[in-house]
């Protein structure tokens, strides 16, 4: 890898999935604290957020930064926006999926992403124009032309359950067409995963921009289309999100439109305004 920007997230990543794997060995001592219902935060997220702040900080301390758990700090048009531990209650239980992600957005716009898979030692990575890779290898999305046979990523909206009808719906639908339909628990995972074809198309509702920033970067990097679930720009503020090939983007969009509710197209409204 030789752009800088990269190396950075990469280096940052590696460090925090190096202290994510030692305490890896003590899950049961890691003290555990209740954001919210069904919303968790562990030492460990917390750790490894100010291990990935302190590297970038070391190299750009004028930068800012966009933490799940610490928020924003600094003012300037370089942002960094980090998910330390994307999959924490798969970490915390043992269950081998999850993943470190670290975007930048210089100017309101995704410039580079990397995602890290610690356990499986994958590293996704993308910039802007230059194409997405796993393991320094170029991915593309893939070459699926009808959901007929095709393989999605979800999740349940677990932390805003008043979206769980409109989802149920749209996941009925979906499911009726295509050939199966994969819940992981990693956001960034699920991108990636898309990005390099082992997903056909994903869609959620509710995520942050720490869970889609890189990942929904290495999608359009690797030729795939990102947009919010009803046919605009909106993902990364709204937290609802359409990845898929071409081909695949309009027929998902087709089977999920239908299940907007007028809370969810208002605050589609709202992300676009903003």
């Amino acid at each position: 890898m030789t752009n800088p920007y990269i190396n950075i997230a990469h280096e940052a990543a590696r460090k925090a999935a190096g202290l994510m794997m030692k305490f890896r060995q003590r899950l049961e001592g890691i003290p555990i604290e209740r954001k919210a219902r069904h919303d968790y935060v562990s030492e460990v997220d917390r750790a490894c957020e100010q291990t990935i702040r302190d590297y970038i900080l070391k190299h750009h301390r004028d930068h800012a930064i966009l933490g799940e758990e610490s928020g924003r700090s600094g003012d300037s048009e370089y942002l960094w926006i980090v998910d330390p531990l994307d999959g924490t209650s798969n970490y915390l239980r043992g269950i081998p999926h999850y993943a470190i992600s670290i975007a930048l957005q210089v100017r309101g716009r995704l410039e580079h992403g990397v995602v890290l898979d610690p356990v499986r030692q994958e590293l996704f990575t993308a910039s802007r124009g230059e194409g997405a890779f796993l393991n320094s290898q170029r991915i593309r999305v893939s070459g699926r032309k009808d959901l007929s046979g095709a393989v999605l990523g979800t999740a349940f909206p677990f932390r805003k359950r008043r979206l769980l009808p409109a989802y149920r719906g749209m996941f009925d639908d979906l499911f009726d067409k295509v050939e199966d339909v994969r819940r992981a628990g990693t956001a960034s995972l699920d991108l990636a995963y898309v990005a390099c074809g082992r997903l056909d198309g994903y869609w959620e509702l509710g995520l942050q921009p720490w869970d889609t920033a890189a990942g929904a970067l290495m999608v359009q990097e690797a030729g795939g289309v990102v947009m919010d679930i009803a046919g605009g720009e909106s993902w990364l503020t709204s937290g609802h999100v359409i990845a898929a090939p071409f081909k695949l983007i309009t027929p998902m969009r087709h089977a999920i439109e239908p299940h907007l509710t007028d809370a969810l197209k208002q605050r589609l409204v709202v992300s676009r305004a903003n």
